[in-house]
């Protein structure tokens, strides 16, 4: 190590005897098994500072993520690892799957200008939106067809699949006609380009002659497929993940896929990073009590951190959601320095906290908060609530009865209004406080706000000062829906075991789980003694 550029030899001491045995695992297969908040990217930087300082030639270093925000701070973090080196930004090559496929289609030659967005080509063809259940299921069925025919159930006579069939066959007509790619086209093209060209391969394979893949637990078939063929014949290839992370089944992840890879790469070896430095120490045994009833995992270690100060806050509360939502924020939001977050299974359950939100004039950021106000039924509703004369109050059988009635209106959204219209005494009264609310969403959703409201699969690979994990009840996590229409049952209950882990590791000083002490999440009482469940 003292014949290593004084900044790597630095940075390589500054890591944990784990970290820093993955960083100098020697070239060759490697699976690094990362558990929540072991520093993952602080490794994979220090792997690539060292296979520089050692020799290796930085043009001929690829690393592939999952997702264009990983590759931005990996690139970031890079160029300023690799500056006292004299590498210039950008030399070593930092892409998303996708980002590497186009590259490759390009420099074949192939026009990769027409790149369609999925959810707008099925609309054109159909000559109107598809509605979102609708939508959901012919992207899943196309994305399978695509990245995964050999996985993809064969046709079995219904008229649904027959339906679905019909559907992908208009659509990759549709793309023919002009002459355009869709997102899984980036990957899937490339990968058969590679299969069949051998000069193309030659290539690609000496531009990534070391090759390192993040999130592994994440990859679809194609991505891994795509991996494997660029590292050969020497498969230099350092690959990290976590199998207890893996809760994208939806976008064809399969954790059988990164507990398998030593029988797709011969040779491989495996290094573990064994502590978890984000979380607290009581938040760290109680996830990994609660991961290790999963049965597709990898036997391994995870220890909290020696610094890992902080709570775990059980929350028993049988209120309805809106009444939950007014005792959280009562006892948890704003005490304390930092960062909060709310993480639930579903956008629905995020609808109380964000109209609390709103209520109270808390400013917050989310993608998606679950609430209605945009529903083009709560217009028509408003206007027929104005014209109710003040006296007559607000009966709410008559509300009922009339959203009954209006056909756009949903159980779930007629159920909302009705819960919100409680406390207001006459039509204009209620009128006037969606139109309210109306406003303040506008004012107080902010990017950068100190309170995010989220799912729990939009947030994996970030952190939190304080979490509060909502919705641990029975039927609702695990998600009763989930596991009814899931082909596997047992499959789809590791799946949602993992999501609960990726939640609860979230926190960096405190977590809150919130959950109806009468029917209690079976994963709580995996983690949990019934007497702490009850107190």
């Amino acid at each position: 190590m003292n014949r290593l550029p004084a900044a790597v030899a630095e940075r390589l001491e500054r890591l944990a005897p784990d970290q820093r045995d993955a960083a100098r695992a020697a070239a060759g297969p490697v699976l690094c098994v990362a558990p929540a908040g072991s520093g993952k990217t602080t490794t994979l930087v220090a792997r690539i500072a060292w296979r520089i300082a050692t020799g290796t030639d930085p043009a001929r270093i690829c690393a592939l993520t999952f997702n264009k925000r990983a590759a931005d701070e990996l690139a970031s973090r890079l160029n300023d690892a690799l500056e006292p080196l004299g590498a210039e930004p950008g030399t070593v090559r930092v892409r998303t799957f996708h980002a590497l496929g186009r590259e490759i289609l390009a420099d074949a030659g192939v026009d990769v200008r027409r790149l369609v967005d999925r959810a707008s080509l099925l609309a054109e063809i159909a000559g109107r939106p598809l509605p979102a259940a609708q939508l959901r299921v012919l992207d899943d069925a196309f994305s399978r067809f695509t990245l995964d025919p050999a996985a993809a159930p064969p046709a079995d006579g219904t008229e649904l699949d027959a339906a679905i069939r019909v559907a992908f066959a208009r659509y990759r007509a549709a793309l023919r006609e002009r002459n355009a790619l869709d997102f899984d086209d980036l990957v899937a093209r490339a990968l058969a380009l590679l299969r069949e060209d051998a000069r193309i391969r030659d290539r690609w394979r000496e531009r990534c002659s070391t090759l390192l893949v993040d999130e592994a637990q994440d990859l679809d078939r194609s991505q891994l497929d795509l991996a494997l063929i660029l590292c050969e014949p020497a498969r230099d290839v350092f690959l990290v993940g976590d199998d207890d992370q893996t809760i994208y089944a939806w976008r064809l992840a399969d954790v059988r896929r990164i507990l398998g890879l030593a029988a797709a790469l011969p040779g491989l070896r495996r290094v573990d990073l064994e502590t978890n430095y984000r979380c607290p120490a009581p938040v760290v045994e109680r996830a990994v009590r609660l991961i290790e009833h999963g049965q597709e995992r990898f036997a391994k270690v995870i220890k909290a951190g020696p610094k890992a100060a902080g709570r775990l806050v059980l929350a028993p509360d049988p209120g309805d959601a809106l009444a939950r939502a007014r005792r959280l924020f009562d006892a948890w939001y704003g005490h304390e320095d930092g960062g909060y977050a709310v993480l639930a299974r579903t956008n629905a359950e995020l609808a109380p906290f964000a109209a609390i939100a709103i209520e109270r004039g808390i400013p917050y950021q989310a993608a998606q908060e679950g609430l209605l106000l945009d529903e083009a039924a709560l217009d028509r509703l408003v206007g027929g609530l104005r014209s109710l004369p003040v006296a007559a109050g607000l009966p709410l059988d008559a509300l009922d009865r009339t959203l009954r009635s209006m056909t756009d209106v949903s159980t779930t959204l007629r159920r909302s209004i009705l819960g919100w219209a409680a406390p207001h005494g006459s039509g204009p009264a209620f009128a006037e406080a969606i139109e309210a609310a109306r406003r303040r969403r506008v004012e107080l959703h902010q990017e950068g706000a100190r309170l995010v409201l989220a799912t729990m699969h939009t947030t994996k690979g970030l952190e939190f000062d304080h979490v509060a994990v909502i919705g641990l009840d029975e039927g609702a996590f695990p998600s009763e829906r989930t596991l009814t229409e899931a082909s596997d049952p047992a499959r789809a209950l590791e799946e949602e075991r993992r999501l609960a882990y990726v939640a609860w590791t979230r926190a960096r000083k405190s977590l809150l789980l919130l959950y109806d002490p009468a029917v209690p999440s079976p994963f709580l009482r995996e983690a949990f003694d019934e007497a702490e469940l009850a107190a």
